[in-house]
């Protein structure tokens, strides 16, 4: 196995559970640093930051992204993990680690007072609300975080539905990817995602069956290694899950697909990547479950550019 999906995993991987089986509502939470630039709470904005990720941790209703790896993506993407979160940046965060929340804020004096403000930002919806503490320059910074974190869980848990995107069914949106399909003759396609979960393979690979499914639902013509034709279009890539963490008879697992979409010709025709995370009181059941969410997330977005050639 890839040495660098290994050290991938490991962070990507560390995620809380935080949901029951019936709690649909669940949410998976990124917390950037805060700002913290008065000279006299200059460097407390990481550590607020880092306490009330631990804190949301223990929600039971909240996933946590691991700091390390959210550190990593966005350093990969250029992007800082502190400052101003914009709308486009929420939505791209969200994409790529499969947050649904973003956690961000300021730390700041003024007079005698410390206070720590936090923004709440959903990022399929750009929709943000506000929560703030307040203690003076002796009150210990863990109590507030502590404090904070419990206004933010309650936040996320109670306005859920307005952070998040209404969720369509399965149905809806195999219809919707059928709509922006506008040509009578689509090209053959195959599928071939090589699966692991926790660095051992699979023999039914899921994100694989999904996608093929997705395609084929949508009027594509699959075709394989025993198939007379080539492909005009393959479509190739890795997937990986494992466990998050177990809470009672729950068990979370999170995954990521990565594929690319290759013509006869050589031409890389698209790249793409999704991360998301599944529940079940079954480990394998909520690994292939992630994995055939996020293989999903991808057909969705990809169709229409096979459609296209």
């Amino acid at each position: 196995m890839n040495t660098r999906y290994i050290a991938t995993l490991a962070l990507l991987f560390a995620a809380g559970l935080g949901a029951t089986a019936a709690a649909p509502d669940m949410l998976t939470v990124a917390v950037f640093d805060f700002e913290s630039r008065d000279e006299a709470v200059r460097d407390l904005g990481p550590k607020v930051a880092t306490l009330i990720n631990v804190n949301l941790s223990a929600e039971p209703q909240i996933v946590t992204v691991e700091r390390a790896e959210l550190e990593k993506i966005l350093g990969e993407q250029e992007l800082g993990l502190s400052g101003t979160v914009s709308a486009e940046t929420a939505a791209k965060v969200g994409h790529l680690t499969g947050a649904k929340v973003l956690v961000t804020g300021r730390v700041f004096k003024a007079d005698k007072e410390l206070i720590i403000v936090a923004k709440v930002i959903g990022t399929e919806t750009s929709r943000v609300y506000g929560e703030l503490v307040k203690g003076t320059s002796a009150s210990a910074i863990s109590d507030l975080a502590a404090e904070l974190a419990k206004k933010i869980a309650a936040t996320v848990t109670q306005k859920g539905e307005t952070l998040v995107a209404k969720v369509e069914t399965r149905e809806d949106r195999v219809a919707a990817i059928k709509k922006t399909i506008h040509k009578e003759k689509l090209p053959t396609v195959s599928v071939k995602i090589a699966e692991q979960h926790f660095g051992q393979p699979v023999i039914d690979p899921a994100a694989e069956t999904e996608m093929g499914v997705i395609l084929k639902e949508c009027g594509f013509v699959l075709v394989d290694d025993k198939s007379k034709e080539r492909a005009d279009i393959e479509i190739t890539g890795e997937a990986f899950s494992a466990l998050g963490m177990r809470k009672g008879n729950l068990i979370s697992c999170k995954a990521r697909v990565e594929i690319k979409a290759r013509k006869k010709d050589g031409e890389v025709l698209a790249v793409d990547r999704q991360t998301t995370v599944a529940v079940d009181i079954a480990e394998q059941t909520a690994a292939k479950t992630a994995l055939g969410k996020a293989a999903f997330d991808i057909a969705e977005r990809l169709a229409p550019k096979l459609a296209s050639n």
